[in-house]
C-alpha cells in the first residue's frame, strides 16, 4: 500500500547495498515526499523514533527498507540514517 513515506522508503531501499548510512536534509526528504514534515518533525526526537508497533506510521518507511534513525540534528535540519543489520538466525535441523 502506498503512503505518504513511500517515496522516502523506495530511495533508502535502492541504495547500494555497500551504502551504511546517509544524512539526508529535512528540505530533501521534503522534496521526496512533495509534501511538508509535520512541525513535530522538526522538534521532536520522538517523530524520528525507530517505532515498528504504535501510530508512528513513517517508521515504518525507513525499517522496512531496512534503515533506522540514528541521529537527528534540529539546529541544522538533517536526519541521519544507519543501514539495520540482517541478523540471521542459523538454521535448526
Amino acid at each position: 500500500m502506498a503512503g505518504k513515506y513511500s517515496p522516502l522508503e523506495n530511495y533508502l531501499t535502492i541504495l547500494p547495498a555497500n551504502r551504511g548510512e546517509v544524512r539526508l536534509s529535512f528540505e530533501h526528504i521534503e522534496r521526496m515526499l512533495n509534501a511538508k514534515l509535520p512541525p513535530s518533525a522538526r522538534q521532536y526526537s520522538a517523530w524520528w523514533s525507530n517505532e515498528m508497533k504504535g501510530s508512528h506510521v513513517q517508521a515504518h518507511s525507513w525499517m522496512d527498507a531496512g534503515w533506522k534513525v540514528e541521529e537527528v540534528n534540529f539546529s541544522k535540519k538533517w536526519v541521519r540514517f544507519m543501514r539495520q543489520e540482517i541478523i540471521v538466525s542459523p538454521s535448526r535441523s
